[in-house]
C-alpha cells in the first residue's frame, strides 16, 4: 500500500463502478488525477489506466476494460471540482488525443513547485520536499508496460502512488504561494495549460525528415530514406510496437547513406531483424533508387535584418535584468519574462506597449514587471 492510504486502492474495471466513482468524485471539492500509456511498448499508444483519488481515497480505472469512459468526461469538464495532475500537459494531449476531453479549472503541482523556485520538479523531489514523503519512480516502474494484464500489486501501488499525496500537495502548495503573493500569476499559467491540446505529427510523407542526421543526406539518400522510414511505420503498425523498437533511426540512416552496404554488416540490425526485415529492407531499397530524388523543403530565413551590435548588447543587457529579477524573487528567469519578447525589445526599445499585449507576456507578468522594465529601457 502507498504511504498515506487510508486503504488500498480500489481497481475498477466495469462501467457501473466507473459511473459510481464519479458520482462519488463529483461531490468533491478537489480530486487527483494521473494516466498510465504503454507508448514505450505499443503502436499506436493507448492510455491504459486513469489514476483518480480524493483525499481518502484512490481509484485505479481501467480503460481496457471498461471501453466506454465517458462518464469521465463529465469530471474534468465540471468547474466545481479543481483536478490536481503533476505536469499537465502531456495528460492533456492524450486524453484529447484519444477521447476528445478536456480538463477544466485545473492546478499543476509542477508549476506551483515552480513558483516557489524549486528547480528539481518531477513529483518525486517536490513530494519529498514538501511533504516528506519518498515516491518509487524507478525507470523500471516509469517504463512498464501498462497494457498487460493482469496487474501485479506491485503495478497498482506504483499508479496509486502517483495520485495518493496531490491533493495534500497542492495544499501546501498553495498556502506557501498565497503567503509570497503569487496565487493570481499560478491560476493564469493553469488557465493556459487547460488550452493544450494534442497536435497530430507531421504527414508520414514528410515526418522522414526530421530524423536527426537526414540533412546530410543527398536528395538520392532523403528517396531511400522516406522509404525506408515509409517500411519501418508500416511494420510498427502491423505489430503494434513502436518505430524505435522496429529499427532505430540510426540504422535507416546508414542504410540510406549507402545503399550497397550489406545489411548484415549493418549496425542496429542483427541476425534477427535481418530475418525479420530483409525482404521488405531490400524492396524499399529497390523503391527509393528508382525514386526521383527528394528536395528538401528550403530553410524559411527570417524577415529581419541580422541585428546590429548595438541590438545585440541590449539583448544581453536585457536577459542580465530579467536574472537579477529572477534573483530577486528566487525564481527561474524564464517566468520572469519570455525570451522572444526581450529579443524583439532589444530590436525596438520603443514598442514595450505593444509588448505588453503580446499573446507571449502573461498579464501576471505585465504587471509585475512593466515598470522595472521601463525604468530599465529608459536607461539605455
Amino acid at each position: 500500500m502507498s504511504p498515506g492510504l487510508l486503504q488500498r486502492p480500489e481497481l475498477i474495471t466495469d462501467a457501473p463502478g466507473l459511473v459510481r466513482v464519479i458520482e462519488a468524485l463529483l461531490q468533491e471539492g478537489c480530486i487527483a488525477l494521473d494516466t498510465e500509456s504503454d507508448g514505450f511498448h505499443r503502436y499506436p499508444e493507448k492510455i491504459c489506466l486513469v489514476q483518480l483519488a480524493s483525499r481518502e481515497r484512490v481509484y485505479i480505472v481501467d480503460p481496457l476494460a471498461i471501453g466506454d469512459m465517458m462518464p469521465l468526461e463529465r469530471l474534468l469538464a465540471d468547474r466545481r471540482v479543481e483536478k490536481v495532475i503533476h505536469s499537465a500537459e502531456n495528460d492533456l494531449r492524450i486524453m484529447d488525443r484519444h477521447w476528445g476531453y478536456r480538463v477544466f479549472n485545473l492546478y499543476d503541482t509542477s508549476v506551483g513547485a515552480h513558483f516557489l523556485g524549486m528547480e528539481r520538479l518531477g513529483l518525486g523531489a517536490i513530494a519529498e520536499e514538501f511533504l516528506g514523503v519518498q515516491l518509487d519512480k524507478s525507470k523500471k516502474l516509469q517504463r512498464a508496460d501498462w497494457s498487460l494484464r493482469p496487474l501485479s500489486d506491485t503495478a497498482i501501488d506504483y499508479a496509486a502512488a502517483d495520485v495518493a499525496h496531490l491533493v495534500a500537495l497542492r495544499d501546501v502548495l498553495a498556502r506557501r504561494i498565497e503567503a509570497l503573493g503569487r496565487a493570481e500569476w499560478v491560476a493564469e499559467e493553469f488557465e493556459r495549460i487547460e488550452e493544450v491540446r494534442y497536435i497530430p505529427p507531421e504527414q508520414p510523407e514528410l515526418s522522414f525528415l526530421s530524423i536527426k542526421g537526414s540533412s546530410a543526406l543527398d536528395g538520392r539518400g532523403l528517396a531511400l530514406l522516406q522509404e525506408l522510414a515509409s517500411f519501418r511505420e508500416g511494420a510498427a503498425l502491423r505489430q503494434g510496437r513502436p518505430p524505435f523498437r522496429i529499427l532505430p533511426n540510426a540504422t535507416l540512416l546508414a542504410i540510406a547513406g549507402d545503399p550497397t552496404v550489406d545489411l548484415s554488416r549493418v549496425s542496429g540490425l542483427g541476425n534477427n531483424n535481418l530475418r525479420r526485415f530483409g525482404a521488405g529492407l531490400r524492396s524499399a531499397i529497390r523503391k527509393g533508387l528508382a525514386s526521383p530524388p527528394v528536395k528538401r523543403p528550403p530553410f524559411r530565413l527570417s524577415n529581419q535584418p541580422r541585428p546590429s551590435v548595438a541590438q545585440v548588447r541590449l539583448a544581453k543587457e536585457l536577459r542580465s535584468w530579467r536574472t537579477e529579477e529572477g534573483k530577486r524573487l528566487s525564481l527561474d528567469p524564464a517566468l520572469i519574462w519570455p525570451a522572444a519578447s526581450l529579443d524583439r525589445l532589444a530590436r525596438a526599445p520603443a514598442t514595450l506597449d505593444q509588448e505588453l499585449e503580446s499573446p507571449e507576456v502573461r498579464r501576471w507578468q505585465a504587471r509585475e514587471f512593466r515598470g522595472s522594465l521601463r525604468a530599465y529601457l529608459s536607461d539605455k
